[in-house]
């Protein structure tokens, strides 16, 4: 399964996994793969955090960081020094309380919603272009980290710069073919064709359509990797048979034992179906592929106010996601999911999946020899 992108970047497996969890970056690296930190809600400080930790714990591998580049984005919220949360409108911040008052989801404790306040506040508010600078600038001290993964859009040309500087690949996120040569033209080296199947923020283009549309505009110059619908060894199979030189996955790590996510939150994961996983901007004023629910609907309701700009939207949000998961609400749980959340029914530890993965790719491959005519 090695594939030149595997030998530029020193890895054993051409298996990507993106995650805002630490321990699932590390495993996923010492099981031969490569470990993608989602770095879009860190502070710097976390981030610095976060990135020793790693660089302890991978064995000397090297590893990724992913940061969201908006270019489209509330200008006034990158430049302010005023609490983000002052710019809230007080109609969304009246609907999102009433709503969660009218479901019983009680307040969250003054400690613990001045300390969530923080959270979210010093991490959405690193989604803009500037604050994905100072989370680089961050990255950038480490020199583990071999790959950088802009989302939402292509790196500005100063970023290019820097990251060829320091001789870390430059990555990008795509969900239409022509989103490819635009990447290209930028300097971007590797481009995630994210299908419409995958969780977070997508297109509206199945990814078995949309992989070939990018490997045929990047030809032998950038590499491709499939996102959205794999969690299957059978699934990286496919995805390199169309072109792609790996996979990157992310909601298959989310039932691991390594997850960021609690026990309640795996169970509601648990019991989502492949339909249970909608496109909603509820969460961050972006098209995000999430798991449906009363939350993320009640966006979607005759009456609603209009969604805010990023990071706004997600920063009136969390605080309400963190209620629903203190009160253990199913009914109101919303996560960034891909459609095969079906396909996660139990906890396993990430080398379990990675080990399953190669065995079904193995299984795929000797399946496929069978189809081939016999040697004269």
């Amino acid at each position: 399964m090695r594939t030149p992108l595997c030998e530029k970047l020193g890895c054993e497996l051409p298996i990507f996994a993106f995650s805002h969890c630490r321990d699932v970056v590390v495993e996923v690296t010492k099981a031969g793969g490569f470990g993608v930190l989602g770095a879009s809600t860190f502070s710097p400080e976390q981030l610095e955090a976060e990135l020793r930790w790693i660089d302890q714990h991978v064995n000397g591998r090297p590893y990724g960081v992913d940061v969201i580049i908006p270019t489209k984005y509330d200008k006034e919220a990158e430049t302010t020094t005023a609490d983000l949360e002052t710019m809230i409108p007080q109609e969304h911040r009246a609907f999102m309380d009433d709503f969660l008052q009218a479901e019983g989801v009680p307040e969250l404790p003054p400690d613990e919603r001045e300390r969530i306040h923080r959270e979210i506040i010093d991490g959405r508010g690193n989604m803009t272009p500037d604050g994905a600078r100072r989370l680089l600038a961050v990255t950038l001290k480490h020199p583990q980290v071999k790959l950088v993964v802009s989302a939402l859009g292509s790196p500005p040309p100063d970023v290019v710069a820097q990251l060829r500087e320091h001789n870390v690949m430059i990555g990008a996120m795509c969900g239409k073919g022509e989103h490819a040569a635009r990447h290209r033209e930028a300097g971007v080296q590797l481009i995630v064709a994210q299908g419409t199947e995958a969780g977070g923020h997508t297109g509206e283009i199945a990814t078995m359509v949309l992989v070939p549309q990018v490997v045929e505009a990047c030809g032998d110059e950038v590499a491709v990797l499939a996102a959205g619908g794999i969690a299957k060894g059978s699934q990286i199979a496919a995805a390199l048979a169309l072109g792609a030189q790996g996979v990157w996955c992310g909601t298959v790590w989310l039932g691991t034992t390594e997850s960021e996510l609690d026990p309640f939150e795996k169970e509601a994961l648990f019991a989502s179906r492949a339909q249970d996983a909608v496109r909603r901007k509820a969460r961050t004023g972006k098209t995000v592929r999430m798991i449906k629910s009363r939350l993320s609907e009640a966006w979607e309701a005759p009456g609603a106010p209009e969604y805010l700009p990023t990071p706004l939207q997600g920063i009136l949000y969390n605080e309400a996601h963190a209620r629903v998961v203190r009160a253990k609400r199913k009914d109101l749980y919303s996560f960034p999911a891909g459609q095969v959340v079906g396909m996660i029914n139990e906890e396993s530890s990430v080398r379990d999946v990675m080990y399953r993965m190669q065995l079904e790719y193995l299984e795929t491959m000797e399946r496929l020899h069978k189809l081939s005519p016999a040697e004269t």
